[in-house]
């Protein structure tokens, strides 16, 4: 055999190599799917949150899929359970990111979660859409923009000043009491605008107290908060201990109207409660099923259907949450990172289930919110508040 045939099958040889390697980078550098994780409460003190937020995010991308997805690949959604605890929010977003390869993030729902997730996306330049995160350190802290960070629900100044405004005019009081989740970044962020705004109003403040998740009873303080007379409660914190409250409340004799945040929004509040106690009972929220408008019944119609349940507001902004995403992605005409993140951050009139979203400059949302009265365990549409 020639020096040259050697030559030429040496070549060959190594063309052959060279292509085997090749089609094995491109396999796993151009993906078939892109990849979004879900940072959420699948289990824990807010679990319905995180589940209805999650169920919503896969309706979207469910029907995003049958679609055609995006950029011609499906979207691959991996849910990890943070348990309710910023500790093992901070443990889901890394397993999402390091492990799993998401593109994107959505999630998580409490504030205290997603504040201790954050870190983790900005070191990794990964872009993350809260849910129901309202406290405004989320997307803004010490002055400084999270250049990853954006949420889909309005903030607490907003929320706090709807309530403290519902107080003070709808409802006409003047004196209010303020029961405060000291465990919450969420609460005490709702409770600081509720009183500026009440007060600025005309209002009086005439009891502070504070209780922490998971307390189980709460008689001595609502027995001190009681003695000042106070015409309103505001208690802004999430369904599990507000149900216990308010049970307890009505049971101390205490009649006046209760008043809360969207962390009272799920059908726990109701079993934990029992309905007559939380009549008189007000809150804002995201939206309301009852809503008329054709985007926002189709969804509705379209969640019982998958899931047998009328959806909550946690359902609806991770619904909404999945469309922001992929419009980003969409515009961005790419599945990396850096260029969604900056995609998201130019997202001007989408029009999804809470409304049109238009992010500012702090990447939050201005859009509308909703008064919801409780009555007989039903939740009712009470009023729509503009920004």
């Amino acid at each position: 055999m020639s020096k040259k045939w050697y030559t030429l099958i040496g070549l060959a040889v190594i063309m052959t190599m060279l292509a085997v390697l090749a089609a094995g980078c491109g396999g796993s550098s151009e993906s078939k799917d892109i990849k979004v994780g879900g940072n959420f409460e699948m289990t824990g003190g807010v679990a319905t949150f995180g589940q209805s937020s999650a169920n919503g995010a896969k309706l979207a991308f469910k029907e995003i899929n049958a679609a055609g997805g995006v950029l011609g690949k499906q979207i691959t959604f991996i849910v990890a359970d943070n348990k309710s605890e910023p500790s093992e929010s901070t443990n889901a977003i890394t397993k999402l990111i390091t492990q799993d390869k998401v593109k994107a993030v959505l999630g998580a729902v409490a504030s205290s979660n997603t504040l201790a997730a954050a870190p983790v996306a900005m070191s990794n330049k990964v872009p993350f859409i809260t849910t129901s995160s309202t406290n405004p350190k989320v997307t803004v802290e010490d002055g400084k923009v999270k250049d990853y960070a954006f949420r889909v629900c309005f903030i607490d100044p907003f929320q706090g000043t709807v309530m403290a405004n519902f107080a003070s005019k709808s409802l006409n009081v003047k004196t209010a009491a303020i029961y405060i989740d000291n465990s919450s970044d969420y609460s005490k962020g709702l409770a600081e605008f509720f009183e500026k705004a009440f007060v600025a109003s005309g209002g009086k403040i005439v009891s502070k107290e504070a209780f922490l998740q998971k307390d189980q009873d709460f008689k001595a303080t609502l027995t001190k908060i009681k003695a000042t007379n106070p015409e309103v409660i505001f208690i802004p914190g999430y369904y599990q201990e507000v149900g216990l409250i308010a049970k307890q409340a009505r049971e101390l004799g205490i009649t006046v109207p209760l008043l809360g945040g969207d962390g009272w929004d799920s059908p726990k509040l109701v079993e934990i409660a029992g309905a007559a106690a939380l009549n008189g009972g007000y809150f804002s929220n995201h939206y309301s099923p009852e809503d008329k408008d054709p985007k926002v019944q189709k969804f509705v119609e379209d969640y019982k259907k998958e899931y047998g349940q009328v959806p909550d507001a946690l359902a609806a902004l991770g619904y909404d949450a999945a469309y922001m995403l992929v419009d980003a992605i969409k515009r961005a005409n790419s599945d990396d990172p850096t260029k969604i993140k900056d995609a998201i951050a130019q997202t001007k009139g989408l029009a999804v289930v809470t409304g049109q979203v238009t992010l500012n400059e702090n990447h939050d949302p201005v859009k509308s919110a909703v008064v919801i009265e409780m009555k007989e365990g039903k939740q009712v549409f009470k009023e729509k508040v503009n920004p």
